[in-house]
């Protein structure tokens, strides 16, 4: 299909817009002047997303539901009833911005096609700006300049849709240096849009944990360094630029606890609310991502002043609406008149046709990929962890990353991040057919397959790491050990055997994971120490392979893994 010519922007305006100003705004203080006077404050509305992770159709099971304003579980989510939200929510005088993770771990009707469908959708929003999350580090730092810039995949060629012409929105990574000058920013640290009138500076960042959770090699040439200092410092450029109306959009985010309103401020203080707290006081807002949490809270900023955090949850079941004056003279935001309120994308609302249209056209275009059965299973196969932290989706997984690096990488056994698993196996209504969009759902990343060297101490230590990072790796069925619940962190692990013989510390073991735990990702540097890599196939096709040979395929047993007092 063609595309469609790209739109003139308009200052930064958000296209999917009603004429008029909000009632929000329009009530708020010396927003319309008095006896004749000119105003001395405009209105200006935000509408953010995060973590969209590509979900172009609405999001399934618990990743389509979500707790409401007044406590009950709706469902939630899809592009074409966020399109219709969007167009609700919006007035003259709104920008769309977002706070990163649109792209990566993305369903396969974005994937197949390297996020390009998602990246359209986003500019057929009207989104204008967003921060990079690290996900969109998924395929590498050159990988997102292409999405960026444009120009098809330099293996996979164009999609069906034509030469990519690049995204419509900007991407800004104020943190993101390069290694050999680190003093030049690899990503734009800011922009400025013109709002009603006045000038809104945007400034990016993603969260400084970035080199472990992505894969070592895409970011080789990069950076990632603090968010405070990064963020102080586009401001100050921004203040020196005249803008003196700031927003940070930053990737980082905290945890809440459970079953709250999407409004409620019941974070339980992280990352996220060190970056809130310490960032000048110049930043009037700051919209966060990265934990897919929803909420909205008040903190002091470093002048003692409010400000207000917030994050919309994930999937696009959240859009965070913000409604605030800017005062015409100075051009900074009028702090008390800040409204903020996170709104849920309920599916009770009619569908946007536009981009119903678009998402069936895509969800056409992969079908055939898409439905293709692979194999079978006998009952669900999930992520459900058993006392020991293994899973049964993760165990499979394991048996078939060794399957597929036995030949070639010597691989003798496997280990599986358990958050690259994003989805359970379900049996379902049709005899346990399991597709490849299914499987794909499973492992969306694209991750390759590796085989490194490790000496028995290393394995041990290895594994002793699960204990200092909180997550246990999934086993391949060829490897087993105890670990004692009592025991110090650093003592935790013993007994490792391999097909039921015991390993010494000197033993040469084949060790297969995927290239993110390689290269030492969710914090398991021990990996970095491997020698004689060898690469092999993508996890997705070793997890096809395994289905092809062994269907159907039941839950494996979660006991390879014993835990001892």
């Amino acid at each position: 299909m063609k595309q469609a010519a790209r739109p003139r922007r308009s200052g930064g305006g958000h296209r999917c817009r009603r004429r008029g100003r909000s009632p929000a705004a329009a009530g708020q203080s010396g927003a319309s002047g008095t006896a004749g006077r000119p105003a001395k404050t405009v209105p200006v509305r935000l509408i953010a997303v995060n973590d969209f992770h590509g979900n172009l159709e609405p999001p399934t099971g618990s990743s389509g539901r979500i707790v409401d304003e007044t406590g009950t579980t709706v469902d939630a989510g899809g592009a074409a009833y966020m399109a219709t939200h969007i167009k609700q929510m919006a007035d003259a005088n709104t920008t769309l911005v977002a706070a990163g993770d649109l792209i990566g771990a993305t369903p396969l009707i974005s994937a197949a096609y390297h996020d390009e469908p998602t990246v359209e959708l986003l500019g057929k929003l009207g989104l204008e700006v967003s921060a990079v999350g690290n996900h969109e580090f998924d395929e590498g730092y050159k990988e997102l300049l292409r999405i960026m810039k444009g120009g098809c995949h330099p293996v996979d060629g164009c999609s069906p849709a034509g030469k990519w012409r690049g995204a419509e929105y900007d991407y800004l990574g104020a943190n993101v240096r390069f290694k050999k000058a680190p003093e030049v920013p690899a990503i734009a640290p800011f922009s400025v849009k013109r709002i009603n009138g006045v000038k809104v500076g945007f400034i990016g960042l993603v969260t400084a944990t970035t080199p472990s959770i992505v894969t070592a090699e895409g970011i080789k040439d990069l950076t990632f360094v603090e968010e405070v200092a990064a963020a102080n410092r586009a401001s100050k450029a921004l203040r020196a630029l005249g803008v003196k109306a700031q927003v940070v959009l930053v990737h980082e985010g905290d945890q809440i606890n459970a079953g709250q309103s999407p409004d409620a401020c019941s974070v339980v203080p992280g990352a996220g609310s060190r970056i809130a707290q310490g960032v000048t006081p110049e930043i009037d807002l700051v919209i966060m991502g990265h934990s897919h949490q929803a909420y909205i809270c008040k903190v002091k900023d470093p002048a003692g002043q409010d400000r207000y955090v917030t994050q919309g949850s994930s999937f696009g079941r959240v859009l965070t609406q913000f409604d605030f004056q800017v005062d015409k003279r100075t051009g900074d935001v009028v702090r008390s008149s800040v409204v903020a309120d996170n709104r849920v994308v309920t599916r009770n609302v009619t569908p946007d046709p536009e981009i119903a249209a678009f998402v069936q056209t895509w969800k056409d275009r992969v079908a055939e990929v898409a439905n293709r059965q692979i194999g079978t299973i006998t009952a669900d196969i999930t992520r459900t962890p058993a006392a020991s932290g293994e899973t049964p989706l993760g165990n499979l997984i394991a048996d078939a990353q060794l399957e597929a690096t036995t030949t070639g990488g010597n691989a003798q056994v496997a280990l599986m991040n358990p958050g690259g698993v994003r989805a359970d196996l379900t049996f379902g209504t049709d005899n346990g057919v399991v597709t490849y969009g299914e499987a794909f759902t499973v492992q969306p990343f694209n991750n390759l397959m590796q085989v490194v060297t490790l000496t028995g101490a290393q394995l041990d230590a290895l594994l002793e790491q699960q204990y200092q990072v909180n997550r246990v790796l999934a086993p391949s069925a060829s490897l087993t050990y105890t670990v004692s619940a009592s025991a110090a962190v650093g003592s935790k692990v013993s007994d490792i055997k391999i097909n039921g013989t015991p390993v010494t510390e000197t033993q040469q073991i084949r060790v297969a994971a995927n290239n993110f735990l390689v290269g030492g990702g969710d914090g398991f540097t021990v990996f970095t120490q491997g020698t004689d890599l060898w690469s092999g196939p993508l996890d997705i096709d070793a997890f096809v392979a395994y289905f092809g040979a062994h269907s159907p395929v039941a839950p494996p047993a979660t006991n390879r893994i014993t835990v001892a007092p």
